[in-house]
This record gives structure tokens, C-alpha cells and sequence, in this order.
């Protein structure tokens, strides 16, 4: 069991149902996944940045990722159905755990003028997506062999019913949410 897993079943849970009344713990949000996606454009002209892209989101998860393709036809972008476009990885359980222990404590805080994440990026169901813009601030990345800096998209999928629900559970796992006002 990890740290956060930890956490939440020993303190998260007890909170949450002592603020939203469930009537039973197992009612209680939980993390069911996480999903990283990156899409890069370049990679219809050049195929070695798809190959550095997959090596280096298997270096941030431990895990391998697959290769997206693109489902529509764009003119304007030079793009067909088919082509390799980016690259996804699911993580569930221990490894679900891990990396967003590291990513609260470690990665996050190596932010160059970090406040907070935004906490309006929760959709209806209580899933939060969180964009990165450079795949440099994992400190699994060497920069000197990094090919190209790139964005990230991180989506943590909750049982939550509503934002409200998911916001309360990562803010009490420890998500630094910036103060609405600022």
C-alpha cells in the first residue's frame, strides 16, 4: 500500500463522509484512474519525436505507453486517419498512487512561480484535468537528451457525482489548489 493510498483510507475517507453525511464509507469518492496524453503535431513529418515521447512519459510512469492515431483527416494540418499522432497512458492502483504522490510533492512544487493548480478544471462528473506545459519539470527527465520540450495532459478520473465532491477528495489528498480570488 503507498503513502497516499494510505492516506486516503485512513483520514480522507473519514472526512469525507463526515462533510457530505454518506451513510456508508464505501459511498466515499475514490481515484479510479489516471490518464497522461500527449499530442504532437510534429510528429507527422517526424517519427523519431513520437519514439523520444514514449520513451520519456514511460520514464515519468514506469509504464508503457501506447501510440494514438489520429481518427479524422485534417488538410489544413497535413494530417490523415491513421497516422500516429501522440501517445496515452492509463495508470490504475499502486502505480495510480505513486505517480500522483510524486507529482503533489515532488513535480508540481518545481514549478517556477507556482501558486496552485486552477480549481475550475473539474468537469460535472468530478474528474480534474490538469495541463502541462513542459514534460522537463518531471525530474525523470534528463534535459540534455530531451529531443523536444512538449506539453502534457493529466487527467485524474474520480468516482466523484459532482465537481464538488471530486474537489473536496484531491484537495484533501493534497492538491495545491490556487484561492479563487487570486
Amino acid at each position: 500500500m503507498t503513502r497516499l493510498e494510505k492516506k486516503y483510507k485512513e483520514e480522507v475517507v473519514f472526512k469525507m463522509v463526515k462533510k457530505f453525511g454518506y451513510k456508508n464509507k464505501l459511498q466515499t469518492p475514490k481515484l479510479e484512474k489516471i490518464v497522461l496524453n500527449t499530442c504532437l503535431k510534429e510528429a507527422i513529418e517526424n517519427k523519431k519525436i513520437l519514439d523520444s515521447a514514449c520513451l520519456e512519459l514511460e520514464a515519468i510512469t514506469g509504464q508503457k505507453p501506447i501510440i494514438t492515431k489520429a481518427k479524422k483527416s485534417i488538410a489544413g494540418f497535413k494530417l490523415r486517419a491513421g497516422m500516429s499522432i501522440g501517445t496515452k497512458v492509463t495508470l490504475r492502483k499502486d502505480r495510480m498512487y505513486e505517480f500522483l504522490d510524486r507529482l503533489l510533492n515532488i513535480t508540481l512544487p518545481r514549478i517556477r512561480d507556482f501558486r496552485g493548480v486552477s480549481p475550475k478544471s473539474f468537469d460535472i462528473g468530478g474528474n480534474y484535468t490538469l495541463g502541462i506545459k513542459e514534460q522537463i519539470i518531471f525530474p525523470e527527465i534528463d534535459v540534455d537528451k530531451t529531443e523536444k520540450v512538449h506539453g502534457l495532459d493529466i487527467t485524474i478520473v474520480t468516482s466523484a457525482r459532482t465537481s464538488d465532491e471530486g474537489r473536496e477528495l484531491l484537495r484533501l489528498l493534497g492538491m495545491p489548489f490556487a484561492r479563487d480570488d487570486a
